[in-house]
């Protein structure tokens, strides 16, 4: 073995770096190759950062600033001066994105700002322009960016927006019924004696007219004609404290946010009997009003009101409550606490944060290793079946905001998992790209249960959010000029080792190598993840990464990180299964039932032993044999297997996604079991074939051979269609 593959060979085994062979990537500001594009987010329009609007619904209350600019735009950059228009007001939006990290101001605040320091100087149309996108905005809200109190403003504000309006309707709900009931006490003292005397009816008049009423006589006049059954005093009794309880309920949010478990569970624990009491006055009150309260029927029951409990429409009527805890801060209170909120169904939206995802430990310390630095409070209460669920890094919190909005809007427990991005062993990566890697690499992936969505998982839980779903490791195309200076095109996915990378802690476990050259002895992450090794291994891991000049480098990665590597593939094919991407039970019932066919397929196919003798030919004419024989031989010869170079569907796996339909619905179509096949493979391109394969979640399309050799861009697309053939 020569030196360099030792020394290789030595690294990957135990992460020592012998003599010259290997450098350190300490210092040399390595970041992996996929994200060499994104040093300057500033420069890039993407969903950062946001609007909180102060106005909208749960779940539009939130929006991108380059959505809204967008919007704007298609309103007011029309005709010749159009091009004018956008060209200022996309100058102006790349200044906010520049000028909004770290700081929180409103967008009205923020665009008038910018607007000024830009100035007419250089050119006189620019306020033109800008005054008329701001019009056209027609919403403001505050802009914040992507950093570590991202998470808790983001649920926040949507819990506040929900809150705002439950608020709304019960304060109606109860000044309805104050009123009604009010009416009610009126009534009685109208009818009373106290009621119908002068001085009564005087005050009721009231006016500059009072003087002209003889309310003495009035009153005789009341007292022989007027009903004399008045309310007993019982029933007065009873009214008033309704009023009273209903009066007692104060819905302002501020006071349902904690920072603690504990806290919130204690403040629930001594709220819970005003609760009963109003529920209790609500659901009396009703009675009341449509004069159906029967007391020897009604009071037994209503003095028993929420001794089992509240049921939860009661329990919907008042506010939830926000919990925002750090996981960092979680100590064994914490998260007992946490677990008896989950487990008790209580109106409690939690959000837990985490800034840190990683733990790695030196060697000789023990501890927990990779990804395991908090527990997975997110994976426990998938357990419990009726606790709303979604767990998302901060750089998806956008296009999550739906379904924030829905576990907001949850009857019973929602828990929020949410990873800022935000710590200090990334040095000057931003928490956008951290949170994002995250995602990507299956560090932390996306997924949402929601239990009331459906009776069954498929309906109930969703991975759709994460970058290529299906897919053990996300695939991006990566171009870049070799040394003889040709432009190189390859498929690099994205692993859990360029996430690890990220992490000044984790360069221990990487090593450049000098040469800056690759070669047989070396192997992509993804292939070296499928290769058992035992012993020395033939070939070590290596991964793609760019230094501060943008030059691609070698690196290789030790046994240790490949180990986590694979541990985090494991965990990602797990909850694949949840969401019904490559689930094994399926798979195996589909072996067994291909390995069944074809078993009896051969045994028909089997020639006959032991059998009687055949009948003379003169009782069985030649041809009627023949046909017989046909027959049998039809009967016995298996299904024809497609061909490689034909697109096809295996139509019996469908799940009916429409994912295909909505590509193209003349190329893709269903039959009357509602699963899809491909109705006219000429009706599309072979483009649309690709993309239908790379988006079906059970990866049952088959793209084929192209059938137009003048397609453009045939040769990306026939190397993406590979992992269907």
């Amino acid at each position: 073995m020569d030196a360099t593959r030792q020394a290789r060979v030595a690294f990957y085994l135990t992460g020592k770096r012998p003599g010259a062979e290997l450098e350190p990537v300490e210092g040399l500001d390595l970041r992996p190759a996929l994200l060499a594009r994104y040093r300057d987010l500033s420069t890039l329009r993407y969903d950062f950062p946001l609007v909180l609007l102060t106005d909208g619904e749960a779940d539009t209350c939130v929006r991108s600033l380059s959505g809204m600019v967008d919007d704007a735009l298609r309103q007011v950059a029309r005709g010749e001066d159009g091009e004018r228009v956008s060209k200022h007001v996309l100058r102006l939006e790349q200044a906010i994105r520049q000028a909004s990290r770290g700081k929180s101001r409103s967008l009205s605040a923020r665009w008038s700002e910018i607007a000024a320091e830009l100035g007419p100087e250089r050119d006189a149309l620019l306020p033109d322009s800008l005054d008329r996108a701001l019009e056209a905005l027609g919403s403001d809200g505050e802009v914040v960016d992507c950093d570590g109190e991202l998470p808790g403003r983001f649920v926040s504000h949507i819990w506040q927006t929900a809150q705002t309006k439950k608020a709304r309707r019960l304060h109606g709900e109860i000044a309805r019924l104050v009123h009604r009931v009010s009416n009610i006490l009126r009534a009685d003292l109208a009818r009373s004696e106290k009621g119908r005397s002068a001085d009564a009816l005087k005050a009721s008049l009231g006016g500059l007219d009072a003087d002209a009423f003889d309310f003495q006589a009035l009153s005789g006049v009341l007292s022989r004609t007027a009903n004399r059954t008045t309310i007993t005093a019982a029933r007065r009794s009873r009214l008033e404290q309704l009023i009273a309880a209903l009066q007692s309920y104060n819905f302002e949010p501020q006071a349902f946010r904690f920072t603690s478990c504990s806290e919130a569970l204690a403040a629930w624990r001594e709220r819970y009997p005003i609760l009963v009491g109003v529920a209790r006055a609500i659901a009396m009150a009703e009675l009341e009003i449509a004069g159906d309260y029967r007391e020897e029927r009604h009071d037994v029951f209503f003095d028993e009101y929420g001794a089992d409990g509240l049921s939860p429409d009661d329990i919907a009527l008042f506010a939830d409550y926000l919990v925002h805890v750090s996981a960092a801060d979680m100590d064994a209170g914490e998260q007992a606490a946490l677990m008896e909120i989950l487990s008790s169904g209580l109106p409690m939206k939690i959000l837990v944060q985490k800034d840190d995802i990683l733990a790695d430990s030196a060697p000789g310390q023990g501890g927990q290793g990779f990804a395991r630095s908090a527990p997975h409070f997110a994976h426990m209460a998938l357990g419990l079946n009726d606790v709303y669920v979604l767990q998302a890094p901060a750089s998806h919190l956008l296009r999550c905001s739906g379904r924030v909005a829905d576990g907001i809007a949850y009857a019973g427990t929602a828990l929020f998992s949410i990873f800022s991005g935000t710590n200090g062993f990334v040095g000057d990566y931003p928490p956008y790209l951290v949170a994002a890697a995250a995602a990507e690499s299956r560090a932390f992936p996306i997924f949402a249960y929601h239990p009331s969505a459906g009776p069954d998982w498929a309906s109930r839980f969703s991975l759709a959010t994460n970058p290529q779903p299906e897919a053990d490791w996300p695939e991006h195309q990566f171009d870049y000029e070799d040394a003889e200076r040709h432009r190189v095109s390859e498929t690099v996915a994205f692993t859990f080792v360029d996430f690890a990378a990220l992490d000044e802690r984790y360069a221990r476990h990487l090593a450049r190598v000098p040469s800056n050259g690759r070669d047989d002895a070396m192997m992509p992450i993804p292939k070296a993840l499928a290769v058992e090794v035992e012993g020395q291994p033939e070939q070590v891991p290596c991964t793609l990464m760019v230094d501060d000049q943008d030059r691609l480098q070698t690196v290789l990665v030790d046994e240790r990180l490949m180990r986590e590597t694979r541990r985090c593939r494991q965990a990602w094919h797990s909850i694949q299964e949840l969401g019904g991407i490559h689930n094994s039970y399926a798979e195996r019932t589909l072996a067994e039932e291909r390995k069944a066919r074809e078993e009896a397929v051969q045994e028909l196919a089997e020639p006959a032993t032991g059998t009687a003798p055949a009948p003379a030919a003169a009782t069985q004419p030649e041809d009627a044999g023949a046909e017989a024989g046909q027959e049998a031989a039809a009967a016995i010869e298996p299904e024809a297997e497609p061909s490689p170079d034909e697109a096809y569907i295996e139509t019996p796996r469908c799940t009916t996604c429409n994912e295909c339909t909505q590509i193209n619905d003349k190329m893709f179509a269903y039959n009357e079991n509602q699963q899809a096949y491909i109705a006219d493979v000429d009706a599309g391109t072979y483009a649309q074939l690709v993309e239908a394969a790379e988006s079906c979640q059970v990866a049952i399309i088959h793209p084929g051979k192209p059938r137009n050799p003048d397609e453009p861009g045939l040769e990306e697309l026939v190397r993406r269609a590979e992992p269907f053939v």
